[in-house]
C-alpha cells in the first residue's frame, strides 16, 4: 500500500530521523529514572536471590549492583549480531560434499521465507576452508583474521530455531520469544545484575550505519519490565551521544544552581501531586544528564586511543572503520562496567545486511570484509588486557542459510533456521572446541541440537544465574527468559 501523501518516506523503523534521535537520547533519560528514583525509594525490585525468598536490591534502586545466584565467569557480554543471517556453510561449517554437488538439483528438505521445498539446486561454498590453530578448526577464507583466534573460540554448529522469518527470528534471538513484548536478553542482564557505573547505562546497543534491523526497538526493549532496563542506543555516526557538553552560559556552578532550582520547583509540584511517576521522572532526568557530563564524554572519546589500537580495530581503513569503531567502543564500555553491549553488523534490508538472496559472493564478501578484522582485534585486545576471561563475546545472526539456491539462477540462499552456526569466546567458555553437527549438506542440525534458549541459558549461566530461576513476576506468572519449559546451558563449551 502506498504511503499517505503526508507520511514521511525517509524513515528508520517507521520513524523520522528526528524521532529516532529523540528516542535514542531518551534511553539515557531512562537511566536517570533508574538511578534517581531508586535513591528516593520510588521504585522496587521484584527479583529474589538464589534462595528464592530474599529480595534483591532491597534499597529500592532498580539498577543497584546485585549479587547473582553464584560467582559469575563473565562480567560483561558483547553480542556481535550479524543481522540478516550469515551462511554457515560459507563461514564456519565446512561441508566438503557441497563442492562436488555445485549446480546439481538434489532431493533435500528445506524451509525458508518461501515455504517448504523437497528439492533444490545446490550452491557449492564460494570460498575455500582451511584448518587453523592447535584445535584445527575449519574456517573459510572470508574470516582470515578471526581464523587466528580459533583456539579461544567455541563453535556451536547445531543451532536451531522455529522461525525462518527475520522479524520473529530476531525477536527470538533477542528476547526468547517470537512475538514482541518480552524483555531483551540485555534487559534480563540489567535486571538481574544492576550496574556498577551509575553514570552509564547497563545495556547499550550500537546499530549499523545503514539503519536498524527489522522490528526496530522491539529488539532491545525492556518489554513488561520497567523502562530502566531497556537498551540505550548509541548513534552509529558522529558523536555517539549528543548534547553532553553544556554551553558556556550553563557551565559549572551556574548549571548546578539551575538544576537545584528546577529540583526544588519539581519536588514542590510533586508533593502536591503524590503518586505521579511523570513528575518524579522529570526530577531525575536532569540529574543524570548532569552526572553524565563528567563520565560519558570520556567513555566514548576514541581519540585517546593509540595508533596501534586504531590499526588493530581497522579504524584507519574505510572498509572496517565503522564496525571497528563500535568494537573499540565496546571494549571501552566493558572496562567501565557496562553489563551488556550489542553491536549490529548490517541494517536496513537486502544487501545492506547479511540477507544474501541474490549474489552471495558480493553480499558476504562485503559484510565479512567489514567485520573480520575488527572482531579479531576485539578478541586480541581483550585477551592482552586480561579482560577476555571475564568478557563473554557472542557471534551470530538470527538464523543461517540453505545449501541450495533460492532462485532458478544465481548464488543466493534462502533463510535456514533448522541448522546454523554461532560461536562464543571468553567469559568462562572453552576455547578451541566445536560442538554439534548439521547434516552433510548443512541444511539441518542433527547431532547435539541446541535451541536459541540453550544459548540464552548459557549466557545467563556465565553471568552467574540459574537460567531457570531468574524470574520476573508479570501478569500472574513468574516469567523467564528461557520460557516456562526452561533450558539448560551448553555444558560442552563451559570450562
Amino acid at each position: 500500500m502506498a504511503p499517505h501523501k503526508d507520511q514521511p518516506t525517509n524513515t528508520f523503523c517507521g520513524q523520522t530521523r528526528r524521532e529516532f534521535l529523540w528516542e535514542a537520547g531518551g534511553g539515557f533519560t531512562s537511566v536517570a529514572l533508574a538511578s534517581m528514583l531508586a535513591s528516593d525509594g520510588f521504585l522496587s525490585k521484584q527479583a529474589t536471590a538464589a534462595d528464592g525468598v530474599t529480595p534483591l536490591n532491597t534499597g529500592g534502586n532498580p539498577l543497584a549492583p546485585i549479587a547473582p545466584h553464584f560467582a559469575p565467569k563473565a562480567k560483561t557480554v558483547i553480542f556481535l549480531f550479524m543481522y540478516g543471517g550469515p551462511s554457515q556453510v560459507d563461514t564456519f561449517d565446512y561441508k566438503p560434499k557441497l563442492y562436488g554437488l555445485d549446480g546439481k538439483t538434489i532431493d533435500v528438505k528445506v524451509k525458508g521465507r518461501g515455504g517448504e521445498r523437497s528439492q533444490g539446486r545446490v550452491v557449492g561454498p564460494k570460498w575455500d576452508f582451511q584448518q587453523h590453530g592447535e584445535s584445527g578448526a575449519w574456517v573459510s577464507e572470508l574470516f582470515p583474521n578471526v581464523a587466528t583466534c580459533v583456539d579461544d573460540i567455541a563453535f556451536i554448529k547445531s543451532m536451531y530455531a522455529e522461525s525462518p522469518l527475520h522479524g520473529s527470528a530476531m525477536l527470538m534471538m533477542n528476547s526468547g520469544q517470537i512475538l514482541s513484548g518480552s524483555p531483551a536478553l540485555g534487559s534480563w542482564a540489567n535486571y538481574g545484575l544492576g550496574t556498577t557505573n551509575e553514570n552509564l547505562p547497563g545495556f547499550v546497543v550500537m546499530l549499523d550505519h545503514t539503519g536498524g534491523p527489522i522490528s526496530g526497538a522491539k529488539n532491545w526493549s525492556s518489554g513488561y519490565m520497567p523502562a530502566s532496563y531497556a537498551g540505550t542506543v548509541l548513534r552509529p555516526k558522529g558523536e555517539p551521544i549528543l548534547d553532553l557538553e553544556p554551553d558556556d552560559a550553563r557551565r559549572g556552578s551556574v548549571q548546578r544552581r539551575m538544576l537545584d532550582r528546577l529540583d526544588r520547583m519539581n519536588r514542590a509540584h510533586a508533593a502536591k501531586n503524590p503518586g505521579n511517576p511523570d513528575l518524579q521522572s522529570r526530577i531525575s532526568s536532569y540529574e543524570l544528564a548532569y552526572r553524565m557530563q563528567s563520565s560519558a564524554p570520556e567513555a566514548v572519546d576514541l581519540s585517546t586511543e593509540p595508533a596501534k589500537m586504531r590499526e588493530l580495530y581497522g579504524l584507519d581503513d574505510d572498509r572496517t572503520r565503522e564496525f571497528g569503531r563500535k568494537c573499540l567502543l565496546a571494549r571501552r564500555l566493558a572496562e567501565r562496567g557496562v553489563r551488556f553491549i550489542q553491536i549490529y553488523s548490517g541494517g536496513n534490508h537486502n544487501d545492506a545486511n547479511w540477507d544474501a538472496h541474490g549474489d552471495l559472493v558480493f553480499n558476504h564478501t562485503k559484510h565479512a570484509g567489514a567485520t573480520d578484522l575488527p572482531i579479531a582485534g576485539l578478541l586480541k585486545d581483550l585477551k592482552q588486557r586480561g579482560m577476555l576471561d571475564e568478557t563473554l563475546v557472542v557471534w551470530g545472526g538470527e538464523f543461517g542459510r540453505q545449501p541450495v539456491a533460492e532462485y532458478a539462477e544465481g548464488t543466493g540462499r534462502d533463510h535456514c533456521s533448522a541448522g546454523f552456526t554461532m560461536w562464543m569466546a571468553g567469559g568462562g567458555i572453552k576455547g578451541g572446541v566445536s560442538v554439534g553437527q548439521t547434516d552433510e549438506l548443512g541444511s539441518a542440525a542433527v547431532e547435539d541440537r541446541f535451541h536459541v534458549k540453550n544459548l540464552h541459558a548459557t549466557i545467563l549461566n556465565q553471568m552467574g544465574f540459574d537460567p531457570n530461576a531468574l524470574t520476573y513476576f508479570h501478569a500472574g506468572l513468574d516469567k523467564k527468559l528461557v520460557g516456562v519449559e526452561g533450558a539448560t546451558p551448553i555444558s560442552q563449551i563451559i570450562s
